[in-house]
């Protein structure tokens, strides 16, 4: 019995001296942390919380969390001869805001601007913007026409005085540049061109085609990435249908993915510009809720196929409401007049999918500051990234727009003063929409850049995991090396 105490004795004074041991370690190390911390001039950890939702980590728009104290942001360091300090905003070196540096191939005139009537003088490429300009042609054409402002903008930048207000600019020599811009005009290839003409066996949009993805692929710059960073526009959605499948490796400029399978184009790899509105702008829009008498404005084609099917059926639903206007209309005999007119004095505008899922109508709302209501289940968004759709716009699903009296139900429940927030957001807003030459700050053209410049991580990304082999020498052995399986799996 003395024997099991003396033991018993000697095992708890033993575990009392490791307890003892442990906590006079763990002191010490901490007093080291703290003396290692303060002697390198870094902030002591104990007074930083390092969790997620620390202002230190939390990332806003700029870069930075827009809460955090003025010190999170400012670095101090010694001018040279001088006894002061100077300080330095962290929020300049945001990569968001770097110019994206583009290098554009110099396609033969047939590719771009001949395509407008454009005739080259000599040898030149391209048409001298200090001159004159080519004119894009109008009607329905010009809603598809972000290739013709994107190549413009970089030809344009070449004058620029100052590079702060640009969001691209041209650059000559390829291995500086961020992407390789494509000045396909691809849309308005297929739509003025896609049309057999005389003694033609084959199409002039085909042929360009052809010869485009022939010239692609046999460049160092195609062959360097496999097309990664390569810009192609095929914003209306039947333009390069042939070669777009041989192209897919590059970031498309797109309407919509509805005719595209997503091995092709997705919104992971490819970038979702805006129409050009056809309608004219509100200037100087002074209305409100009770002066725009339509409550639910429609007007374009209603039998369509594919996904457009639900405008026929919205038709038969709405047609007999008073105060809902549900019509067929066109560009034709004044059909942009009078649909400026109409979604101007509507309080709302329906963007219902046709045989895609976008069109330019939703972007003829934002310009008539008519708040949008989309029925569209598989549509994409210009810059959804940045932008807030549902603080200008009205989702509704299409299974709960086709059940009855809900749709009609739904907008009249809204209210005047939520009415009024969103309306006074889309005159906030349209100019990110807004397709201009020259361009300025934040509109549809930089917009666009800004959005391919979001995409250059990911492409270097691609490129660098790609490349991570390119030394190693190449097996002489064919096919897959088995490998025998663990034991321990069956």
């Amino acid at each position: 019995m003395a024997e099991r105490n003396v033991h018993y004795s000697m095992g708890f004074f033993g575990r009392k001296s490791l307890f003892r041991m442990f906590s006079i370690t763990s002191i010490l190390f901490m007093l080291y942390l703290l003396f290692v911390m303060r002697s390198t001039g870094r902030r002591n950890l104990f007074y930083l919380n390092i969790l997620p939702k620390s202002k230190i980590l939390a990332l806003s728009d700029e870069g930075y969390s827009q809460s955090s104290t003025q010190s999170d942001y400012e670095v101090t360091t010694p001018v040279s001869n001088q006894g002061t300090l100077k300080k330095y905003n962290l929020f300049k070196c945001n990569p968001s805001k770097q110019v994206l540096k583009v290098y554009m191939y110099d396609l033969p005139p047939q590719f771009h601007f001949e395509l407008l009537g454009w005739k080259a003088e000599g040898k030149s490429v391209w048409p001298d913007i200090r001159k004159a300009v080519p004119e894009y042609p109008g009607g329905l054409n010009v809603q598809h026409s972000i290739e013709y402002w994107l190549t413009l903008d970089l030809l344009l930048s070449e004058y620029a005085d100052n590079l702060n207000d640009r969001s691209a600019i041209r650059v000559h020599n390829s291995s500086e540049a961020d992407v390789i811009f494509v000045p396909f005009f691809s849309s308005l290839c297929y739509n003025r061109f896609s049309k057999l003409r005389p003694q033609q066996k084959t199409s002039t949009n085909t042929l360009l085609q052809q010869k485009l993805v022939a010239f692609l692929i046999a460049q160092e710059e195609w062959k360097r990435s496999g097309g990664k960073d390569h810009i192609i526009l095929a914003h209306h959605p039947n333009s390069l249908l042939d070669a777009r499948t041989k192209l897919w490796p590059a970031i498309f400029i797109l309407s919509d993915f509805g005719r595209y399978p997503p091995t092709v184009a997705n919104v992971e790899k490819d970038v979702i510009a805006p129409y050009k509105h056809v309608i004219r702008n509100y200037e100087n829009d002074t209305s409100d809720f009770d002066s725009r008498p339509t409550l639910l404005y429609f007007q374009g084609a209603i039998y369509r196929k594919d996904g457009g099917s639900v405008r026929q059926e919205l038709f038969y639903m709405l047609k007999d409401e008073k105060d809902v206007h549900f019509s067929f209309g066109s560009i034709l005999k004044g059909g942009v007049k009078q649909a400026t007119n109409g979604m101007q004095s509507s309080k709302f505008c329906l963007n219902i999918a046709g045989d895609t899922p976008s069109s330019n109508r939703l972007f003829d709302a934002i310009a008539s500051h008519c708040v949008p209501v989309i029925i569209s289940d598989e549509i994409e968004l210009p810059y959804e990234d940045v932008l807030d759709y549902s603080e200008f716009c009205i989702f509704v699903r299409t299974s709960d727009a086709l059940k009855e009296n809900f749709l009609i139900n739904f907008i009249r429940s809204i209210t005047k003063e939520e009415w009024t927030r969103m309306w006074a957001r889309l005159k906030e807003i349209e100019n990110l929409f807004e397709y201009r030459y020259p361009s300025k700050d934040n509109d549809a053209v930089q917009m666009t850049w800004q959005a391919i410049a979001r995409k250059v991580s990911a492409i270097n990304f691609k490129l660098h995991k790609s490349s991570r082999y390119s030394r190693s020498p190449v097996s002489k052995q064919e096919g897959l090396k088995s490998f025998p399986l663990p034991k321990n799996i069956l």
